[in-house]
């Protein structure tokens, strides 16, 4: 691991754990600076703002690639669905505690649901733009890539704030709403 790699491991933790402590609102970017023994620099330099510490997506060319190896013979919205399902099988057991605290730090924060749901409409696009570069309509690209973002937001919360609930369980909840449908 480079240091870079470290800096950013050290200050996405010390961040998280922060804001669990004290509250999202209540924990200013010289408090997580100080508390990995940083300067605040250092912070900026690894993220844009605050909120970037938590919103860090790193799933969405996952779940574009796994959209993309699905039958085109299917509707748009079983592809998506199923592309979800089968990048969900490739996550990590370490990668999802994280997960876990960044999720229920948003979902306590109404100015991190807020940015989620602007950080939404990029993931919606991506979903949308490989769905049409399938040669789905764009309109049924749309409507795919929403109804999948709903249901994928309603079971993240649903396993953030619900310990005996794991990942898989309540997005295949979700996601099997979706597919009845479809």
């Amino acid at each position: 691991m480079s240091k870079r790699e470290r800096t950013l491991a050290l200050l996405t933790e010390r961040a998280l754990a922060l804001f669990e402590e004290q509250g999202f609102d209540q924990t200013s970017v010289s408090q997580i600076a100080a508390s990995a023994g940083v300067s605040e620099m250092t912070f900026f330099r690894h993220f844009g703002s605050k909120e970037q510490a938590v919103l860090v997506d790193p799933f969405d060319p996952v779940i574009a690639r796994a959209i993309s190896q699905r039958p085109l013979s299917e509707a748009a919205l079983l592809r998506a669905v199923r592309g979800v399902r089968g990048a969900l099988s490739g996550l990590d057991d370490a990668e999802l505690g994280m997960v876990r605290r960044r999720v229920r730090i948003i979902a306590s924060t109404l100015t991190l649901r807020v940015a989620l749901a602007k950080q939404n409409e990029e993931t919606a696009a991506a979903i949308q733009q490989q769905l049409i570069s399938d040669g789905t309509d764009p309109r049924a690209a749309r409507a795919a890539a929403a109804a999948l973002l709903g249901a994928l937001s309603a079971g993240l919360f649903e396993w953030a704030e619900n310990e005996g609930t794991t990942l898989v369980e309540a997005i295949e909840t979700a996601l099997s709403v979706l597919e009845v449908g479809a």
